[in-house]
């Protein structure tokens, strides 16, 4: 099984681009802090490549920048090639499957709101209740 769920926080702004075919993907980098700190007192952190696909990656090219915080679960890659100077190369990529934004949004819009993409907010109708049936009571217990 190849899963892997990482929370932390994007390094640089998202890069989206289309494929020949037309289909989006998105370029992105997340900062994570281990869970313990070295012999100094200083905190570690691992720094991933993100890449995601489709709707998922226009939504985040949309709706996140850098410095916001994401949940990242997908799985990873490992990819192999030739630098500049001919040396055999590998990278370890994440493929996202599914991003949460965990950052609240422009704190002068009201802070404290979470991410949603504008879509989404925009088409939402409010949800009705269904209506209660009303029904005779005689007040007899049915068993």
């Amino acid at each position: 099984m190849n899963k892997v769920f990482l929370i932390g926080n994007l390094t640089r702004d998202p890069e989206i681009s289309q494929t020949n075919g037309g289909v989006s993907v998105c370029h992105f980098a997340i900062a994570v802090n281990r869970a313990y700190t070295s012999q100094d007192g200083e905190r570690q952190t691992d720094f991933f490549n993100v890449t995601a696909w489709r709707v998922l990656a226009d939504t985040i090219a949309r709706c996140v920048k850098k410095g916001s915080k994401v949940a990242v679960s997908g799985s990873i890659q490992i990819r192999n090639y030739e630098d500049n100077q001919g040396q055999r190369r590998t990278a370890v990529d994440v493929i996202a499957q599914d991003v949460e934004f965990l950052s609240p949004r422009n704190q002068e819009n009201g802070g404290g709101d979470f991410y949603e993409a504008p879509a989404a907010a925009e088409n939402r109708a409010p949800k009705k209740r269904a209506a209660l049936e009303s029904f005779d009571d005689d007040g007899d217990i049915p068993f």
